[in-house]
């Protein structure tokens, strides 16, 4: 099976290499080898990534092997320089007659241009959500989720997410067992299904650098199952609780409440993933106090009961993560 990734100038690393990777670990575990990838550009030429590492193509836009199967756009570090006319008029051309072509990150900006997102479902990475929505306002775009099928079209989030994306293709190719097996040599533990939310991204991105704000999230992520409140808080960054209230949610983008209900829900989903923990002692050491209290956050914020959630994400039988025994 034929795949050909697009690169742009400035392409986001870990998103290629993660897309490379996933197809290069299916093909190991096929008996004969399954995909043949291969990397184009605009240019004949190395490619220099957005971290400084290089990338040799295979070949331009121009030479690309004929009918490939899945056309995939890689994204690039910030939102991509729009390529010459002519690669977006064969971009144009060339994706309406694969059995499926998508992007990751960014890469949507290059669907956008071609004229393929047009009332369409399609991801991207938070921080760039609403600008692509304002650019291709025909889009029907989704800032929250991993990836997104809206029929031959496949999208996703950033970074990490092309993982989640590969495997997904690997899933539908080849079945659910190669792609677990996949997951485990990359020692990625969980294939995500693509509409998990980028919940804990956000999270992760909102941590800044002023000082007394960063000291307040590390005690958050740290005591999950401390009080919390508006004041406690306030009293570790020093301040009074309006003004506290005032300046972690212009900093941080969102009111402290919601960063704790956010935080405890990341520590739950990590423990309800990695442990055996009954429900109710999950809740306890996330800090919600209670399986109903924690139930009601998970509905609101992930769409998904806790159980369901635990079941969904589930890498084995028995519900455990995979022993390094097992990944190696």
């Amino acid at each position: 099976m034929r795949i050909t990734i697009f690169v742009p100038s400035n392409v986001h690393s870990l998103e290629l290499a993660g897309l490379m990777d996933v197809f290069a670990e299916a093909n190991a575990r096929a008996a004969e080898a399954f995909y043949e990838v291969g990397i184009v550009a605009e240019e004949d030429g190395p490619i220099r990534c957005g971290s400084g590492l290089r990338v040799l193509p295979d070949s331009d836009y121009l030479r690309s092997p004929k009918d490939p199967d899945t056309l995939l756009m890689a994204g690039s570090v910030g939102v991509p320089s729009a390529p010459g006319r002519d690669v977006i008029d064969w971009l144009a051309r060339t994706a309406p007659q694969t059995r499926r072509y998508g992007s990751v990150c960014t890469g949507a900006f290059l669907l956008g241009d071609a004229g393929l997102l047009s009332g369409r479902h399609v991801a991207t990475h938070w921080q760039y959500a609403p600008l692509l929505a304002e650019r291709f306002p025909d889009a029907k775009v989704d800032g929250d989720r991993v990836f997104v099928r809206d029929g031959a079209m496949v999208t996703s989030a950033g970074s990490s997410a092309a993982i989640d994306l590969g495997l997904s293709l690997v899933e539908e190719d080849l079945g659910r067992d190669v792609a677990l097996y996949v997951a485990r040599r990359l020692v990625v533990f969980l294939k995500r299904p693509g509409d998990q939310s980028q919940f804990s991204m956000h999270l992760a991105a909102q941590a800044i650098d002023r000082s007394r704000l960063n000291k307040v999230q590390q005690y958050i992520l740290s005591h999950p199952d401390a009080d919390l409140s508006v004041n406690t808080l306030a009293r570790i960054a020093a301040m009074s609780p309006r003004n506290f209230t005032r300046v972690f949610t212009q900093e941080v983008g969102i009111a402290p409440s919601e960063y704790v209900d956010l935080t405890r829900i990341d520590v739950a989903r990590f423990l309800l993933e990695a442990s055996r923990l009954p429900i109710e002692s999950v809740a306890a050491k996330s800090g919600f106090g209670s399986a109903r209290a924690m139930r009601r956050a998970f509905l609101a914020h992930i769409g998904a009961m806790p159980s369901d959630y635990r079941e969904r994400f589930r890498t084995s039988g028995n519900g455990s993560r995979p022993t390094m025994a097992e990944i190696g």
